[in-house]
């Protein structure tokens, strides 16, 4: 029998519309999430399937539908809530910082505050410096929030209904990149097999996606698919990466990447998002502090500068990782 094969985006939607026949408490509601079905593609289907009153779609304010989803999940509810791209998130940051990731808290753990916010981020399709950025970093640096960033469908379908279910809030970020859209750059990994039945992966786990011996590559989400490709340049040239997926920022998987560290000896971080106070410094702090003995090399990053993405496409081609980029940095990092 033929694997069936979904692309992230759909994967996702059937993620949400198998957890709404499961759990009558669980409803979708943000800009353009109905008949649009998300303009990303993570809700298509849900509104002709479960209806108005469990699909919402949502006036152009994001503290009114994000305040109101933070609402019904203290009361019971398990909202899902699209921001439509991360960059917004300004617009709703009290609700995000102070109420869905504190509540429970200062609650004494009294309320809970189920819900899932999920996101688009990335670049490299020229939306500039508003539309285009990840952030995973700034949420992740927040006490109560889990933080999600899946690469694939099979992982996006499992971590949509882990999250769904978890009583804490978390937020899901996808990469418009790894959506299998059709107006994007084609990737052939953003289609892949699915299972049919509903299934979770636990939060907190990483994903060896390629094994190596050379150097570690700790990455997320899109820079997923370019350390693979990376991986398969080195190879061709002796060189054997292993590539870890970290799947969750929030919780972290410290083991796996300590392991892989003892193991290769050198480690190579690729990220999206932004080089200071971010992803990378954590992950280089955590080898630092549990792998120093190990490194036969100082450990480097390869993130975006410190910069607004730009519009132009040469220009945002220079300041996110590329396939080329990250073997060259691999190499060097071989090499010292």
């Amino acid at each position: 029998m033929a694997e069936r094969l979904l692309t992230t985006s759909k994967a996702i939607a059937e993620a949400i519309a198998q957890e709404m026949e499961r759990d009558p408490n669980v409803f979708v509601l943000g800009e353009d999430i109905g008949a649009y079905g998300g303009i990303f593609g993570a809700t298509e289907g849900l509104l002709t399937k479960f209806g108005p009153e469990r699909v919402m779609d949502t006036p152009i304010s994001e503290m009114g539908f994000i305040g109101a989803a933070v609402g019904a999940a203290t009361e019971g509810m398990r909202p899902i809530v699209e921001l439509m791209f991360v960059d917004f998130f300004g617009a709703a940051m009290d609700q995000i910082y102070n109420h869905m990731a504190k509540i429970h808290y200062m609650s004494g753990g009294n309320t809970k505050v189920p819900m899932v916010l999920m996101t688009a981020i990335g670049g490299s399709y020229s939306d500039a410096a508003q539309h285009s950025q990840c952030l995973y970093g700034l949420f992740a640096h927040t006490p109560g929030i889990k933080i999600v960033v899946p690469s694939s469908p099979y992982d996006a379908k499992g971590l949509m209904t882990q999250a769904i279910r978890d009583d804490s809030p978390v937020m899901y970020f996808f990469h418009k990149g790894v959506q299998g859209l059709g107006w994007m750059t084609p990737n052939p990994r953003a289609t892949s097999h699915v299972p049919v039945e509903p299934y979770t992966i636990p939060f907190g786990q990483a994903d060896v996606k390629r094994e190596g011996s050379d150097l570690t590559i700790l990455t997320v989400s899109l820079m997923v698919h370019r350390s693979l490709d990376a991986a398969e340049k080195l190879a061709e040239q002796g060189l054997s990466a292993e590539v870890i997926d970290l799947r969750t920022l929030v919780p972290l998987d410290r083991e796996t990447i300590v392991n892989s560290v003892k193991k290769t000896h050198r480690v190579l971080v690729v990220d999206e998002d932004y080089l200071s106070y971010g992803m990378s410094g954590e992950l280089l702090a955590i080898v630092a502090e549990d792998a120093l003995d190990y490194l036969d090399a100082a450990p480097k990053r390869l993130a975006v500068p410190d910069v607004p993405i730009p519009y132009s496409r040469p220009m945002e081609k220079h300041v996110i990782p590329t396939v080329d980029r990250i073997v060259a940095a691999a190499k060097a990092l071989v090499e010292s």
